[in-house]
């Protein structure tokens, strides 16, 4: 598992808050999530070109992700709400990875989306689709940091 200290500090207060839960209300947590997902900005609405879309989920979810010339991650992500868990790991992962140096997102571990306490609560195929996204995410900042 993550130890604590390997996260940025956003993502180690999200999940915090889930095991902060009982493993019964961590599924309710994960939902909120799904209603936090920011909207993309216009300049991707009409261009799905400019995504890339994680095939690991079954749910059709897209992401882009920004490194700005300081070196400042943003991550923009789309995904269905009638698949709110899938959609609630999108917004967990916009909002812990957005704002931070590339360096610290290509530094979290991958298996954060197990750290949350929620492996009993969504199933494994799920799991592996909010890994996918992790991945994905962290390989799209490798292709846009690299010299």
């Amino acid at each position: 598992m993550t130890a604590p200290s390997a996260l940025p500090a956003a993502l180690a207060e999200i999940r915090d808050e889930f095991l902060e839960l009982d493993e019964s209300e961590r599924l309710q947590l994960l939902l909120e999530f799904s209603t936090e997902l920011p909207d993309v900005p216009e300049r991707y609405r009409d261009h799905p070109e400019l995504y890339e879309r994680v095939s690991e989920c079954q749910s059709p979810v897209f992401i882009a992700l920004e490194v700005d010339d300081a070196g400042i991650v943003t991550m923009h992500a789309t995904a269905p709400r009638e698949a709110p868990t899938t959609r609630g790991f999108a917004s967990i992962l916009v909002q812990g990875l957005s704002g931070l140096p590339a360096e610290q997102v290509l530094a979290v571990p991958g298996d954060y989306p197990q750290t949350l306490g929620i492996t009993r609560a969504v199933s494994p195929l799920r799991l592996a689709g909010m890994t996918g996204m992790l991945v994905r995410a962290q390989r799209q900042v490798r292709a846009l940091t690299a010299v």
